[in-house]
């Protein structure tokens, strides 16, 4: 396996931009309550979220 290539990891981005913006354009209400409740949580709860978010995305990485 090769070292990446700048032009992969503009695409990889470019694709997290794609699938971040696909929820408030396709419900913006929901998406609007979703980061009010996210809001409310403290430290530790926000924390575990993007600890659960990273895990998710490093077991479907590692998957495709």
């Amino acid at each position: 396996m090769g070292a990446i290539e700048w032009k992969d990891l503009v695409r990889a981005l470019a694709l997290v931009l794609v699938l971040e913006g696909l929820w408030p354009f396709l419900s913006p209400r929901r998406w609007r309550e979703a980061l009010l409740r996210m809001s409310t949580l403290d430290d530790r709860g926000l924390r575990t979220v993007g600890l659960l978010s990273l895990l998710t995305g490093l077991v479907v990485l590692h998957l495709a």
